[in-house]
Order: structure tokens, then C-alpha cells, then sequence
């Protein structure tokens, strides 16, 4: 791990952050892959997996985002807080509107159940555009924080980018194969049900990219942009995760699976940021 922490230290920002959200969008097709592997997928599974997602979320926005933010804003008391209360606050609007706009299909939802603009999309699309809203937000975090080390700023750290980007690509794997399998059910090819499956990752690495490029360019902006990650990504957990997760009887499941995922994300920014 220190050798990949070097060699990050050691290439242009944007490029680490294009290798960074190239890995998590990999880990995402890997995880699709299993669809050649497994006939169908145990709903309590599938929970869990999803519950694991959420506490990732949900302690990057934190450990990785949030708490980095306020850090490295200026003043003090109320007025050092502002950055990532503003911030926040913008990343949540965002993703409302585009969940608004955005035509998707929550995994364990029913077709008539979708979201966004009404549209004669098949199912097979919505469920993918669906895991592609939320994953705008986490390439965007790896990007920021990739571009914030560029930048100099205290507590933007190498090693806490890394330890975003893994995290992140670890909930991603099982991601990968919670689309995948259902629409494998569904009556889809496995080739076409591993397509749909990584396609909804290949966002990451845009965004990341762009999330580095526009904290190079503005550095002022960093503390809200981290914030603005944060809070899209928080507004997924909230609005889809968790509610993908209590549809069934396996809540107990999903529960300790956010859990582990929350313990893991803490662990991994804590040890290596």
C-alpha cells in the first residue's frame, strides 16, 4: 500500500484521479462479471450488499469529505463551518434535481415505481441509470479529494484519497453484481446483464476527473466541492439506498451490512489518511 501511495504522490492530479475512478469503475465490472458465474442471487444477499454500500456512503462523506472540508476552512466557530454547511447543502440539491429529471428504476422497485421524467425506457435502462445517478457522486468525491492534495491543502492527504478510491471500488464490486443479477432475471443475455452491469460505473472515471480539474483550476472552491460530494452522496443513501434495503424481510441483514461497510470506509480513511 505505501508503494501505491507513492506512486500517487508522484503523477499529475488529474491522472491520478482518472487511475483512481478507472479502479473503482473496474471492481464495479468485476462484480458484474459474477453474473457469468451464478444462476440468481439470495435477496438477503443482495440486501446486505446494498446495506454495505450505504455505510460506505455514508462514512466517506465523513471521514473522507466533510470532516477534511471543515478542516482546512478558514475562521473560526460558525464561520468555519459555512464552506461545508453551503456545500452540503448544494451537493443534496443537485442530485434532487437530476433524481427529478432523470429517468431511473430503484433495484427492488416495480416498473411502475420510476422516477423522474415519465418515459417509455425499458426496465433494463432505468435500473441502470438508476446505480448511475449515485455513482456521479463518488467519482466526484475521488477527483475532489485527488485534486485537493494537488492543491496543498491540510487535511486533503495522498493517503486519504487512496483509502476514498478503495473504499469506494469495494462497494462497487458488490454493486456491480446487485445490477447485474436482476437483470439477469429479468431474461437478459449474462453478456448483456454484464454490460448494463459496469456501464453504470463508467461515469466515475468523467467525474473524477472533472471534479480534480475544477479544484486545480478554482482552489478556493475545495472545502465546498468536498461538501458538495459529501452531501450528494448522503442524499443517495437516504433517498435510495436504504429504502432499496427495507422492502423485504431481510432488514436485519441490511442493517449489519451498513455497519461493516461504515466500520471498513472509517478504518481504511482513519489507517491511511
Amino acid at each position: 500500500m505505501e508503494q501505491v501511495i507513492h506512486y500517487f504522490e508522484n503523477i499529475d492530479p488529474i491522472l491520478a484521479a482518472l487511475y483512481a475512478t478507472l479502479f473503482t469503475w473496474g471492481l464495479t465490472a468485476a462484480g458484474a462479471a459474477l453474473v457469468f458465474l451464478f444462476k440468481g442471487m439470495n435477496r438477503a444477499l443482495l440486501d446486505g450488499m446494498l446495506g454495505f454500500t450505504g455505510g460506505v456512503m455514508v462514512a466517506a462523506s465523513f471521514w473522507s469529505l466533510l470532516a477534511p472540508g471543515i478542516e482546512m476552512s478558514e475562521g473560526e466557530g460558525f464561520v468555519k463551518v459555512i464552506p461545508a454547511a453551503v456545500g452540503f447543502l448544494l451537493g443534496a440539491a443537485f442530485i434532487f434535481g437530476l433524481d427529478k429529471v432523470l429517468p431511473h428504476l430503484h433495484i427492488n422497485f416495480k416498473e411502475s415505481e420510476a422516477e423522474g421524467v415519465k418515459t417509455p425506457w425499458h426496465r433494463t435502462t432505468l435500473l441502470t441509470l438508476a446505480i448511475t445517478l449515485h455513482n456521479i457522486p463518488e467519482g466526484l468525491a475521488v477527483g475532489v479529494l485527488f485534486g485537493g492534495v494537488a492543491a496543498g491543502f491540510d487535511g486533503a492527504t495522498i493517503g486519504g484519497a487512496v483509502a476514498l478510491a478503495l473504499g469506494i471500488g469495494l462497494q462497487n464490486f458488490p454493486e456491480g453484481f446487485a445490477v447485474a443479477m436482476p437483470l439477469r432475471r429479468q431474461g437478459l443475455s449474462r453478456f448483456k446483464s454484464f454490460m448494463y452491469g459496469q456501464a453504470s460505473a463508467i461515469v466515475e472515471p468523467v467525474a473524477g476527473v472533472l471534479g480534480a480539474w475544477a479544484v486545480l483550476t478554482f482552489e478556493p472552491i475545495l472545502p465546498y466541492a468536498l461538501s458538495f460530494a459529501a452531501g450528494a452522496m448522503i442524499f443517495v443513501v437516504v433517498e435510495e439506498v436504504i429504502p432499496e434495503t427495507q422492502r423485504d424481510k431481510y432488514t436485519d441483514v441490511a442493517t449489519m451490512g451498513f455497519i461493516g461497510g461504515f466500520i471498513i470506509m472509517m478504518t481504511l480513511d482513519v489507517g491511511l489518511g
